[in-house]
């Protein structure tokens, strides 16, 4: 018998755990198939929501946010790159060269969940490559339409949402459902609205947590 479960993915797209944990988890889903089937949902979370249009250099806010040196963000980068290239995750040599506001990113998101879960999935997954990968801004208009126009969505539909605020009050909203729920750190991953996960787990840890809440009575479970 197959068991078919429901995934909210809560994160950003400037989070690299955030990159990391998703792989992880596409790999663990693989794994339980067919056994187990899973529909991903993404949703939102802010990492910096008061971040300016033109962002801030990268080791200027992690050294604000974390008195973290530049030795130790070159450690904590390259521990990061290692573990997204082990689960097929490219993140660029160099890191992100700028952090940037992610609200039209999250925008747009509703909307691809709206046109249906691949479309949203894939959308995650480009916007992820476009910064991590490929040093782009996640903010920028043409950016987030190519995103979008790759994913198989419309890219005048998508300019259209992006040049107005259409879905920004949903967005809002959704955001404080997983703030007000006791979500402060991503990614959160939650599995049929009441187990929660933490964190870029390896894919072993993701595939034990599927197998047991898919065979599993209602339980909580929360691995940190």
């Amino acid at each position: 018998m197959t068991s078919h479960l429901k995934i909210d993915f809560v994160s950003d797209v400037s989070c690299p755990w955030c990159a990391v944990g998703l792989s992880s988890l596409e790999a663990a889903i693989r794994k339980v198939a067919p056994d187990v089937t899973a529909e991903l949902h993404f949703q939102p979370f802010e990492l910096n929501p008061q971040m300016p249009p033109e962002g801030q250099d990268t080791f200027e806010h992690l050294n604000e946010k974390y008195g973290s040196t530049r030795e130790q963000q070159a450690q904590s980068r390259e521990m990061i790159r290692q573990r997204g290239a082990a689960v097929g995750f490219e993140f660029s040599a160099e890191g992100r060269p700028r952090i940037y506001n992610t609200f039209n990113a999250h925008r747009l998101l509703h909307w691809a969940e709206l046109e249906g879960p691949a479309q949203q999935a894939a959308l995650k997954k480009l916007l992820l490559k476009a910064y991590f990968t490929d040093s782009q801004n996640p903010s920028d208009t043409e950016v987030l339409v190519r995103a979008a126009t790759e994913a198989g969505l419309d890219a005048t539909r998508a300019r259209e949402i992006l040049n107005s605020d259409e879905f920004a009050q949903e967005t809002r909203e959704r955001e404080r459902m997983y703030t007000d729920a006791g979500i402060h750190s991503v990614p959160a991953i939650i599995i049929n609205d009441q187990h929660l996960i933490s964190g870029g787990q390896p894919v072993e840890v993701f595939e034990r947590a599927l197998r047991q809440i898919a065979g599993a009575a209602p339980a909580s479970l929360s691995v940190a």
